[in-house]
Formats: C-alpha cells, sequence, structure tokens
C-alpha cells in the first residue's frame, strides 16, 4: 500500500502542476492578444517611416552628412541584447543569449564588446562578463515609447561620442504564437540605403530635405528600438503561451499514466488480498 500512496501523491502533485500551467498558458494568451495588437498597428507606421527616410535620402546629393551614418573602422562594439525578466517561455531567453555569445566569440571576435541588458535573463547572461554598460529589465513595467525613447538617446549619445563604432540589436520577432524569430539588426551607425527609392512623389518640402532626413532619423532610430522591444514583448508571451501549452499536455499525459498505473497496482493488491483470504480458507478446510 506504500507504494499506491506515493502513486497518489504524484498523481496530486501532477494535477497542481497541470492546473497551474493551465492558468500560465490563459494568462500569456490574454496579454498575447494585447501585446499581437499593438506591434500588428505599429509596423505600417514604422515601415512607412522608413520609406520616406529613404525616399528623401535617395533624392539628397552625395552624403546628407549625418552624425548617426558615420562608417568608422570598428573597434568598439556595442550589442542590446532584448530577452524577458521571466522563465517558463521555452527557448526565447536562451535563444538570444546564444546569438549574442556567436556574435561575440565569431563576428566580433577582434573587437571589444559591450553589452546593454533589457531584460532581466540578459543581464545574468552577461553580467559575469562585467561588460554590462546598463541594464533597463524595468522597461516592461511601464512599455512607452517615451521610456524606450530614452534608452534610443542613451545609444545615440554613446555612439556620437565615440565610445562605441557599432551598434546592434538582438531580439525575437514576433510571427505567431509559435514561431519566434532571433533576429540581428544594425542599429547604428544607419545602414546604407540600397536600392531605388521612389523620388518622383510630388511633394513640397518645407524646411529642406535635408533638415527633415536630419529631423527624421532619430525619431526613426527610436522607432526602430521601440520597435524591437515590442516584437519581443508579443513573442515572449506567445513562446510562454506555446511552452505552457505543451506543459500542460504532458502534465495531462503523465497524470493519466500515473492513473493507469495506480489502477493497475491497486487491483494487484486487491486479487493478492483475495488470493490471500482464499488460501487461508482452504488451509482452515484442510
Amino acid at each position: 500500500m506504500a507504494n499506491l500512496k506515493e502513486i497518489r501523491n504524484r498523481i496530486t502533485s501532477v494535477s497542481s502542476t497541470m492546473q497551474i500551467t493551465s492558468a500560465m498558458k490563459m494568462v500569456s494568451a490574454a496579454k498575447l492578444k494585447k501585446a499581437q495588437d499593438a506591434i500588428t498597428a505599429m509596423r505600417p507606421y514604422s515601415d512607412k517611416l522608413t520609406e520616406l527616410l529613404q525616399s528623401l535620402s535617395a533624392t539628397l546629393e552625395g552624403d546628407s552628412g549625418s552624425k548617426y551614418a558615420e562608417q568608422r573602422e570598428v573597434e568598439k562594439v556595442l550589442i542590446v541584447a532584448v530577452t524577458s525578466n521571466r522563465g517558463l517561455c521555452g527557448a526565447f531567453n536562451s535563444n538570444i543569449i546564444k546569438q549574442v555569445n556567436l556574435l561575440t566569440s565569431e563576428k566580433y571576435a577582434n573587437q571589444e564588446v559591450s553589452y546593454v541588458a533589457i531584460g532581466k535573463k540578459a543581464n545574468d547572461a552577461f553580467n559575469k562578463t562585467n561588460k554590462v554598460i546598463a541594464n533597463n529589465s524595468d522597461i516592461f513595467d511601464d512599455l512607452t515609447f517615451d521610456n524606450v525613447a530614452e534608452i534610443a538617446e542613451m545609444l545615440m549619445e554613446k555612439f556620437v561620442a565615440g565610445e562605441f563604432d557599432k551598434i546592434e540589436i538582438v531580439y525575437n520577432r514576433f510571427k505567431n504564437a509559435a514561431t519566434q524569430i532571433v533576429t540581428t539588426e544594425q542599429f547604428l551607425p544607419i545602414v546604407p540605403i540600397e536600392g531605388e527609392a521612389d523620388t518622383n512623389s510630388d511633394y513640397i518640402f518645407e524646411p529642406s530635405k535635408l533638415e527633415i532626413v536630419e529631423e527624421l532619423i532619430p525619431k526613426s532610430l527610436k522607432t526602430q528600438l521601440y520597435k524591437g522591444i515590442r516584437d519581443s514583448f508579443a513573442s515572449e508571451h506567445g513562446a510562454r503561451m506555446t511552452a505552457m501549452h505543451k506543459a500542460t499536455d504532458n502534465a495531462t499525459e503523465l497524470r493519466d499514466q500515473l492513473k493507469l498505473t495506480y489502477n493497475k497496482a491497486r487491483q494487484a493488491a486487491i486479487t493478492n488480498e483475495i488470493l490471500e483470504i482464499v488460501g487461508g480458507a482452504e488451509a482452515l478446510n484442510n
């Protein structure tokens, strides 16, 4: 019977875990809807801003002279790693950490690399290297454009001051609840515009095109960072919902197996008791 008690305890434990994972799945599903709506609504604006910037830049003669487009020999690199503050979301955080480590060990093996952590998991992973210059894990407590803009301004100031020659962002891009794509984007210097832009649009520019471009570039950079963090935020809830869904399914399967094992053990115990009673009765008759 001790074995049966142990199985009952395991069934109770697995059932409790299943209730927790099921509740976490529903919470993440509710948060995912809001986060998905936010990033879906933002992407057209971000794409149009980039398109307008490209169109204006393509009509300028020569280099616009932007301080954010200055191409320097890459000696110091800053990587902005965007993770979550909590776990239980599958490989969401580990994929970002692996990608950042890959960039550090291969692409920038000969450069001095520092990090900006957005998310506690990124800070925990890279803080031991003593190269985390800023930890912005609290951004998810109030994820607004203004708060993200402060981080973007800090990054732009460090680039303009020459503290870093290149800044890249590593985050999970949201595709759907089950799919998050690890994405590496160059933040600074601004990637040179390639391809043909629409230069035939009938626009009247006031003030000059150059002044408009100089005004749009900081706005575009802030929007780029905000979009990346928003993408990661939606991806986190999608990854957690998927992970908790799988965990609930696994817990349900394990509980069913334990119940079957319990029933078999209980039936075997009952059968043994019956055999002992019958054997005892036959012994008394003899």
